[in-house]
């Protein structure tokens, strides 16, 4: 009598079978072991094909299908075979990515003029959530809800053909530096259904925000990328001059370079080189973003907001790409940052600058040599060999230089009554040195704090004698005013005149990620506390978004609030 296997298909002898199992197991670690390699060289396991929507059920023997057999001397009847379908594929985790602003410290107005200028990150951060959707949804949706941007795409309907014809393809380690029209004019039909019923000025906002973020998603992407929505909040003014721009084209770079794993790490085991090598792919890819938005942009914003710290920044000849030096020695300072709410426009600025030039060449030409001489003031400063942040001589130094700094921009014409009226409030309190950045007529003006001033320490109680005595004992006993307290009163004094106030910190982190969406936040929440889309949207106002997923400073008052979880490229 033949023993039939009991998952032989009808009509297969046993050396076929067998033939077939040993191809099966072969096949079967042939997969476990596939790994694909991204161009970093890391290695990660290839997926499962999604199309493959059928499994043989595990640990299932099945009777003879050659005929009847007995199980448990039960008549048991042939079967056909029996399939189960492959369960879902669980979602990908929600993460997300965030990016700093950033502010001119040196150089303003000099800069246009071929000279040099110092730009440094901003604890003030935008933040991109990323939720996957399942894949029969086959949309994409960007959701800006700080400027009522909402708009969803079908993924199938993009312009995919003309992103990826073979003269046209660009992959992410491409250097893109200007926009393929082609590829804008096919766009173009996606991006005018973006906000039809808004007013002009603020559909324009939108749709170049859809503009970069579907060239980005074209351009990196493919018709097989899985649905997800984008939702960004941003802590940083809008139209201020700090950079906002930048910060929402650094996170959907980096998004969606993770997403096609274009990226390795951030860990904290990372080498230097391979950090900066992440961070060039992301900032390349964000310049992308730039031109969509600006149409020329200078590339400083983007670099600063991808790499954080500070860079060294000069444009001699426009025809020519600038020149960038990253400053990584450049301190960390706490700043106070304010904005006066007045809006400015940059041409009109630089105009000023420009005719003034024309009618005094001489005089003005001195002025952006002094200003540029004080860019370099700080430049040789911070690089120089026996450079030390912490001494409060350099700190002086750093700190001299921006009022002096201020000083020649208001004899360029570029200041403002508010940015004056700031100043004078800030001098006032004497806790630090101010002065405009970015373009002046309005905008924000910044202060590096001074150091902390020490506390007096009380005379001794046995010389005390008389009751006058001590009087005099309360009044040596009580500190003085801390920087913390004078900067409470200070911002009552600053809103009733309408200017808002933030505290930041100078030339902190560039690009963050939080891979999964979970914080350490020590509220006790079993693993972390999961940031969901939900979560993310109900957050009210900076404040909200800071305590919700704000990426902390080490000079935060209240230590609860420091977040563990985000990670960064640091070279």
């Amino acid at each position: 009598m033949t023993t039939h296997s009991p998952l032989r298909r009808r009509g297969q002898s046993d050396g076929h079978s067998r033939q077939q199992s040993e191809k099966s197991q072969q096949s079967d670690q042939e997969e476990k072991t596939s790994l694909s390699t991204v161009s970093n060289g890391t290695q990660t396991p290839e997926p499962p094909s999604p199309d493959d929507d059928s499994i043989m059920a595990p640990n299932l023997t099945l009777p003879d299908r050659s005929g009847a057999s007995k199980v448990n001397n039960l008549q048991v009847q042939p079967v056909s075979a029996i399939h189960m379908r492959r369960p879902s594929v669980p979602m990908m985790p929600p993460f997300m990515v965030s990016a700093p602003g950033k502010v001119i410290v040196y150089g303003e107005h000099a800069v246009v003029h071929g000279k040099a200028a110092i730009a440094a990150s901003i604890s003030l951060r935008s933040y991109l959530h990323v939720t996957f959707l399942s894949k029969s949804r086959r949309t994409v949706t960007l959701r800006f809800p700080d400027i009522s941007l909402d708009h969803t795409w079908n993924i199938d309907d993009l312009p995919w053909a003309a992103f990826s014809h073979p003269k046209k393809k660009k992959y992410y380690y491409d250097l893109v530096t200007s926009l393929d029209p082609d590829l804008v004019a096919a766009m173009q039909p996606f991006i005018a259904c973006v906000s039809t019923k808004l007013p002009e000025s603020d559909r324009r906002i939108h749709q170049s925000s859809a503009s970069a973020f579907l060239y980005l998603f074209l351009s990196l992407g493919s018709q097989k990328s899985a649905p997800c929505i984008y939702t960004l909040r941003s802590t940083i003014p809008i139209g201020a001059g700090l950079g906002s721009s930048a910060t929402i084209a650094v996170c959907l770079s980096a998004a969606l370079l993770l997403q096609i794993r274009a990226l390795s790490g951030p860990h904290p085991d990372q080498p230097p080189q391979e950090c900066g090598l992440q961070i060039e792919r992301i900032n390349r890819w964000a310049f992308v973003g730039e031109m969509c938005i600006h149409g020329n942009p200078s590339g400083v914003d983007n670099t600063v907001s991808a790499g954080g710290k500070a860079v060294l920044f000069k444009r001699a000849d426009y025809n020519k790409p600038p020149v960038v030096i990253p400053l990584r020695n450049f301190p960390e300072l706490p700043l106070l940052l304010v904005n006066t709410r007045q809006s400015r426009s940059t041409a009109t600025e630089v105009a000023k600058v420009a005719n003034l030039k024309a009618a005094h060449p001489r005089i003005t030409e001195n002025l952006l040599d002094s200003i540029d001489h004080v860019t370099e003031s700080a430049h040789d400063l911070i690089t120089s060999p026996d450079f030390d942040p912490t001494h409060p001589a350099a700190l002086q130094h750093l700190g001299e230089l921006i009022t002096i700094n201020h000083g020649l921009l208001v004899s360029l014409g570029v200041s403002h009554p508010k940015l004056e009226r700031i100043r004078e409030l800030i001098d006032h309190t004497g806790i630090g040195w101010t002065k405009l950045t970015g373009a002046g007529g309005g905008g924000c003006a910044i202060t590096i704090l001074k150091p902390q001033p020490p506390v007096r320490t009380p005379p001794s109680i046995s010389t005390i004698e008389s009751d006058e005595d001590d009087c005099e004992i309360d009044s040596a006993v009580s500190e003085p005013p801390t920087t913390h307290n004078i900067l409470d009163t200070l911002e009552i004094a600053l809103e009733a005149e309408g200017f808002e106030k933030f505290e930041t910190t100078l030339a902190g982190d560039g690009v963050g990620v939080l891979w999964p969406a979970v914080l350490h936040n020590g509220n006790e929440e079993d693993g972390g506390e999961e940031i969901d889309q939900e979560k993310f949207l109900r957050a009210e106002g900076n404040e909200g978004i800071e305590r919700l997923v704000g990426v902390a400073s080490s000079r935060r008052r209240i230590a609860k609030e420091v977040r563990e979880g985000w990670k960064f490229w640091r070279t």
